[in-house]
């Protein structure tokens, strides 16, 4: 055992395990790579100030998540804690708006927060993500959440509901700031969250603790100061999403955690998962380009946890199926056999077949014990006298049939046999 484990909060990801994981990834950026949206990969650490403008400097991910670092050059750097602004910043500086919009990119990576640790809550989390820059448009934001919608589909999932909101523009939200301030500040709340009324009240309606939100019933509603335009977008959302035959549930009180969403917003949740029952969510951010520096770019995007959703299919009892990683398991018989038969595997490997080799000069019968285990169809045996006949021995481990095939043509049967 090593003297050292990882770290509080954080978790490695070993087989078996890791095999849903890269399928819960796959499944969820198939919907996004079919749709016209092409890969970013982002540093996993940004300037300080990018999230602090960004995501918002009342946000607990801010003020009490972030990992900072200062370089010995005197930079201040985070972990990064989420995708959205890095991916934004990388658009912007590689000058993608300047082309055809909007500019459709997801990715996939680790973010870092400082969170009390537990079930389903890490320090360190795995997401798939999925951006669209520079057009505000309903249809866009119904395009994400459907794909969202179909990837969790496809993996089986049943029991994922969807939450909806808007949060308005800057025609409507000032009033309703003030609205929301007003109720808020007749309320008994510590000093800390007073301070968050007068920076960005939303946030207090994001406070999970049960003393708060005892507070908040009758408190004003987004939904009732929505302006026009706002309002009519929203429904098209909607409209969208029915006719796509995608259910929704109406949520008044949704502002996720970061203060750069408007209008549209949305969050998938699981009731399978307990207080963590969030598998996902998003919206839109009209702003965030300004915010950061960049021209006026109204963009959508979500991103899903991969960690929640495997709790989520676990929740459901949903077993994904793991191809083995093994097609033909090559068991060598003597030293000249093992050198001809590690030829046959490397052209197998480069013929696209996925095979192994019993290394380590085992016996046979412990050898063809691991090819047992390793999941194979097919164990390629050789052995002096196969070598002198020019033959290798094929044996299907699941009927148990052994049959002699030409080594000339082994790797051309074996193709023919797995097609």
């Amino acid at each position: 055992m090593s003297t050292f484990s990882a770290p509080k909060g954080t978790y490695d990801l070993i087989p078996p395990d890791s095999a849903d994981f890269l399928a819960v990834r796959e499944a969820i950026s198939a919907p996004l790579r079919r749709a016209g949206y092409g890969y970013v990969e982002t540093p996993g650490f940004e300037q300080v100030e990018l999230f602090a403008r960004g995501v918002g400097a009342s946000t607990d991910i801010v003020t009490k998540e972030m990992y900072t670092l200062t370089t010995k050059g005197g930079d201040e750097l985070a972990l990064r804690p989420e995708g959205t602004a890095s991916v934004l910043r990388a658009a912007l500086q590689a000058n993608l708006h300047r082309g055809a919009l909007p500019v459709k990119l997801w990715y996939s990576g680790s973010y870092y927060r400082y969170e009390r640790p537990q079930a389903g809550r890490y320090r360190h989390f795995s997401q798939v993500g999925a951006e669209a820059l520079g057009a505000e448009d309903p249809a866009l934001d119904a395009e994400l959440i459907i794909l969202a919608v179909d990837a969790h589909r496809s993996l089986g999932l049943r029991n994922v509901r969807l939450l909806l909101n808007s949060l308005g523009d800057a025609a409507c939200r000032p009033a309703y700031r003030a609205a929301l301030q007003d109720f808020l500040r007749g309320l008994d709340l510590d000093e800390a969250t007073r301070e968050r009324i007068e920076i960005n009240p939303l946030r207090v309606l994001d406070d999970k603790r049960e003393a708060v939100q005892r507070q908040l019933t009758g408190a004003p509603l987004m939904r009732d100061h929505l302006c026009e335009g706002c309002a009519a977008y929203h429904e098209q959302v909607r409209t969208l999403l029915t006719a796509a035959g995608v259910a929704f549930e109406d949520d008044a009180r949704l502002v996720r955690g970061l203060d750069y969403y408007t209008r549209t917003t949305f969050e998938f949740v699981h009731d399978g998962l307990g207080a963590q029952s969030a598998v996902g969510g998003g919206g839109r951010y009209d702003g965030l380009s300004e915010m950061i520096g960049g021209p006026a770019l109204p963009s959508v995007g979500w991103a899903l946890g991969v960690d929640r959703t495997v709790l989520a299919l676990r929740a459901e009892g949903v077993t994904l199926p793991t191809p083995s990683p093994t097609d033909v398991y090559a068991v060598p018989v003597g030293e000249e056999a093992r050198g001809v038969l590690f030829g046959v595997l490397t052209e197998l490997r480069r013929a696209g077949v996925a095979a192994d080799f019993a290394y380590g000069g085992r016996g046979l019968k412990n050898a063809m014990k691991s090819a047992g285990r390793s999941g194979a169809r097919y164990a390629l045996v050789l052995g002096e006298r196969d070598l002198a006949e020019g033959v290798v021995q094929l044996k299907d481990l699941h009927s148990g049939e052994q049959a002699p095939v030409a080594l000339s043509s082994a790797v051309a049967e074996i193709r023919a046999k797995l097609s």
